[in-house]
């Protein structure tokens, strides 16, 4: 008990370090951006203005307004406070929106496309990982290299590819958005419907690239324990083969189960690229937008958000690690 207290207080401090230097740097990093994004705002509110005090008066109100002409270090003691309290302030770029239900509104898209995408490919290529190992041959033959293939293409590459032949070429699919721009979000057939259209090419493309790497580790998982001792032993004694592959598949499939909930844990930051490239209203296509928008309250929240579901994840699962396997606790303890 004594060692894994101290295993749990290391753990816990290096995440609280971990939290505080990424804090600083989802504050600093938007900020030295080039250029004034309040000059954005007060240009669409001061069209037509042809008085130099008017628009000044009004690039002043809003510099107060947001904080940006107070120096850095109370920008951030402000931001600090406030994130405390659940408030982010408002957008630069869709003002006077407040960050948190802009964000609000793009989570929900990011999680119904990543969540199932994870799971599908998690079922999908352990499934396939796990006939790789058992069947052998040409299945296996075929499988590995398509596998390793897939898992180290890069997923903007699998979206471009998705994007050209199916959304360009044979216009199955439309290429953007998250629904038809001429519809509003309703319960209506005809909605649901886009949703189902624009939703196939951003999933797909996620599940094809998840599919590799669970089939690579479910088959080499797979192989090691069907050639464990407790596995010739079992057959030795003449245990029906096909009890025995319940257990060796059940062993293999614990460091997938892992792998899972860590991928579940860290999705909000997992689809940014094929939410960029389909321009799929989650939360990657709203971060894109702050950035091109300079909008700094949106970054900051939008990557405070990533940063927090990464870390929590990482640590959730060292712990349970920790619990699980003796060993990783008493190495890491000494």
């Amino acid at each position: 008990m004594k060692g894994y207290q101290k295993y749990f207080i290391n753990k816990l401090t290096w995440f609280l370090i971990t939290f505080i230097c990424a804090f600083l740097l989802n504050f600093i990093l938007p900020r030295l951006m080039p250029g004034d994004p309040v000059t954005a705002i007060v240009s669409r509110l001061a069209q037509g203005m042809s008085n130099a005090t008017g628009v000044q008066a009004i690039y002043q109100q809003y510099a107060d307004l947001f904080g940006t002409n107070r120096p850095i270090y109370e920008q951030f003691f402000i931001y600090a406070r406030n994130v405390l309290h659940g408030d982010f302030g408002f957008s630069f770029s869709q003002y006077p929106r407040p960050v948190s239900q802009v964000l609000s509104a793009s989570i929900w898209w990011t999680i119904a496309l990543q969540f199932p995408a994870i799971i599908v490919g998690w079922l999908i290529g352990n499934t396939l990982g796990a006939l790789a190992a058992y069947l052998k041959g040409g299945f296996d033959k075929v499988l590995m290299p398509v596998s390793i293939f897939i898992s180290n293409f890069p997923a903007f590459g699998m979206a471009v590819i998705l994007l050209v032949i199916f959304g360009v070429n044979l216009k199955w699919f439309p290429t953007s958005g998250g629904y038809g721009y001429d519809l509003l979000p309703s319960f209506t057939w005809s909605f649901i419907w886009s949703v189902i259209i624009h939703y196939q090419l951003p999933f797909w493309s996620i599940v094809l690239i998840a599919i590799g790497g669970q089939a690579i580790g479910m088959r080499s998982m797979s192989i090691y324990e069907l050639n464990a001792d407790y596995v010739k032993y079992s057959r030795f004694m003449g245990i029906k083969d096909r009890k025995i592959i319940g257990y060796v598949f059940r062993n293999a499939m614990l460091p997938q189960i892992t792998g899972l909930a860590l991928s579940i844990g860290t999705m909000m930051s997992g689809a940014l690229v094929a939410e960029i490239i389909f321009s799929y209203p989650g939360l990657g296509f709203t971060l894109l937008n702050g950035v091109m928008g300079q909008d700094y309250p949106l970054i900051s929240a939008a990557t405070l958000i990533i940063t927090v579901m990464v870390l929590s994840a990482n640590f959730i699962i060292e712990i349970l690690y920790g619990i699980i396997d003796p060993r990783i606790k008493a190495a890491q303890a000494d």
